[in-house]
């Protein structure tokens, strides 16, 4: 796969039209590296200019901050704003909404200061552009794909749209949950249940979640967020439906139509 680093780009003399910042679980999590490849194919195909900043990307800080270690989070994210804007970055594009709420919204009082879009967004913006010509509708065509909103992406950054119409751009029959948009139902990775035990109580928040998800008589969950993805994917399996039922990021729907 053709991934360059900034720092490979700068030494000929050229900068990205974006940065695409992967992110931990887009770096580590095996799952999660499967929609940073996806994406990959779609930056390529459409010759999008990108680069990623390879081992001078660490976290963002996002999980130390909402853990209460402040002190943590701002060495992390200072670190982060000197490489970037020592490479003079202006456009950033993130799978991850924990990232993307971060460096959006939290990095410019340190700072850091630039032009940060969600990938849903810019995959949503191809779509509108022609880059991405989603003809037929693929193999989603008229199936039932259920979407779930990120809290990080929907009600801390009013982005409930640019999902939506990308399915809508695959033929899909999209099937909304009871709670969705501003009301939908966080899976627990916002509240770090993907890091800890749950506490006791009757049931899981993301099993709670994936029932929403299987009353809707959808074969898909279609979700924008590798926290979400782990945590629909352990509720699809807690319910024993893994089989009928696939968790997949917009990216891996998007590359699966276009057949990258």
């Amino acid at each position: 796969m053709n991934v360059p680093t900034v720092a490979e780009l700068t030494t000929k003399g050229e900068v990205p039209e974006v940065l695409f910042w992967v992110g931990c679980a887009g770096s580590f999590d095996d799952r999660a590296k499967r929609v940073t490849k996806a994406f990959v194919k779609i930056l390529n195909a459409v010759g999008t200019k990108f680069a990623v900043l390879g081992t001078e990307e660490t976290c963002t800080g996002d999980p130390a901050r909402r853990a209460g270690n402040e002190f943590l989070f701002q060495m992390q994210a200072m670190s982060n704003i000197s490489v970037l804007n020592g490479y003079n970055i202006k456009k950033i594009v993130t799978a991850c909404p924990h990232c993307f709420n971060t460096l959006k919204n939290e990095y410019p009082e340190l700072g850091g200061n630039y032009e940060v879009i969600h990938h849903s967004t810019f995959i949503n913006q191809l779509i509108n552009e022609g880059k991405i010509k989603m003809t037929g509708g693929g193999s989603f065509k008229g199936k039932k794909i259920t979407y779930h909103d990120s809290c990080y992406l929907g009600r801390a950054n009013n982005i409930y749209e640019s999902p939506r119409e990308i399915l809508e751009a695959l033929d899909a029959d999209l099937v909304e949950m009871k709670r969705c948009r501003t009301t939908g139902l966080c899976c627990g990775a916002g509240g770090a249940q993907m890091f800890k035990e749950p506490e006791k109580g009757s049931k899981d928040i993301n099993v709670e979640r994936a029932e929403e998800a299987i009353a809707t008589g959808a074969t898909t969950i279609a979700v924008a967020c590798p926290f979400c993805m782990t945590m629909m994917s352990d509720g699809v399996k807690n319910k024993e439906k893994e089989g009928q039922i696939s968790v997949k990021d917009l990216a891996e729907l998007v590359v699966e139509t276009q057949g990258l």
